[in-house]
């Protein structure tokens, strides 16, 4: 029996998200703690779940707050590290008319980037039943490194591999080099969650059924869930296809880490029921509980300090019956 049911590896980082206007007429900044992997870990660990998180921040208060946020969602943080020299990384979310956001780093470098193959420990992995990734921690040499080795560790002791793209083009010095980090992810990985815009990107093609078969074809990948926003939800499994609509009845006020909430429940469900007893009608399942809690976090500032608990996402499942 492993300790834990889920390792991440990544970004631990702050999100400014827009929440009014001052008295004086500027804008107002909310410091949310957020960063994908850990997100899909504190929705995992608000599911049950024993998660871990490997991850570097600056020795600076953000830093020392994230690890006090991550911990008290109940992610193991010991292997959290601080940097001595770079500051936590930063970001700004826009939030535009459409509901789409636009990004704005602080992290040339930033803390996370800085995390060595030399601090990544085996042992955690090894007791790890199921290992997380995504790109952002391949966008320097060094933090690349450290990825390629959690993941060669992951393969060695026998882990389910997750994989999540989370695009974010104006972290790239060259989109072929984040072509080439997604290769490498899709490669290595049992569980993919990509977006439409992702899979429009990477495969070239516009029609969302031919983009999954060529990525089938050419990566063997065993779960691809793909995520379509206002539109919902499809799994591919073992020559399955099921689809499930989003919940709309809900009051968004931004859409940040609604993709890391829905893989949280995905991998929870995956982690429960293994990815072979996976048929047409758990798929279905699985993916009106992970659309469910989506919504959800979309009502609220932020994700990793407030993803729903089973019985919110019961009730709005349950409310949306059909």
């Amino acid at each position: 029996m492993k300790h834990y049911d889920v390792t991440a590896l990544g970004e631990l980082l702050i999100d400014f998200t827009e929440n009014g206007v001052s008295a004086q007429g500027n804008f107002l900044l909310e410091a949310n703690p957020g960063g994908a992997p850990c997100n899909v870990l504190a929705m995992l660990a608000k599911l049950g779940k024993k998660t871990a998180f490997i991850g570097k921040v600056g020795d600076d208060f953000f830093g020392h707050l994230l690890k006090d946020v991550a911990g008290k969602a109940g992610i193991d943080t010991q292997q959290l590290l601080f940097d001595q020299t770079v500051h936590t990384t930063l970001a700004f979310v826009h939030t535009l008319a459409d509901g789409d956001r636009d990004f704005s780093f602080y992290r040339n470098p930033g803390a996370d980037m800085m995390l060595d193959e030399r601090e990544i420990d085996e042992r955690l992995i090894a007791d790890s039943r199921l290992f997380h990734f995504g790109t952002l921690s391949m966008t320097s040499p060094s933090v690349r490194k450290a990825t390629e080795k959690a993941v060669s560790l992951a393969k060695k002791h026998g882990c389910l591999i997750s994989f999540d793209p989370n695009l974010r083009p104006p972290l790239w010095l060259r989109l072929e080099d984040a072509k080439d980090s997604c290769d490498f992810g899709l490669r290595n990985c049992d569980i993919l969650k990509i977006s439409d815009n992702e899979l429009r990107w990477f495969t070239g093609k516009d029609d969302f059924d031919s983009g999954i078969a060529l990525l089938k074809e050419r990566y063997g990948i065993p779960l691809i869930l793909l995520s379509k926003g206002k539109d919902g939800s499809a799994a591919y499994c073992r020559g399955i296809h099921a689809e499930s609509p989003a919940f709309l009845d809900v009051h968004t006020i931004e859409t940040t880490g609604a993709g890391d909430t829905f893989f949280g429940c995905v991998l929870s469900f995956v982690l429960d029921y293994g990815i072979d007893s996976l048929g047409k009608e758990e798929l279905v399942k699985m993916l009106r509980f992970a659309n469910a809690a989506a919504a959800l976090i979309t009502t609220r500032k932020g994700a990793l300090k407030v993803m729903p608990s089973p019985e919110e996402i019961e009730a709005l499942y349950g409310m949306n019956a059909s």
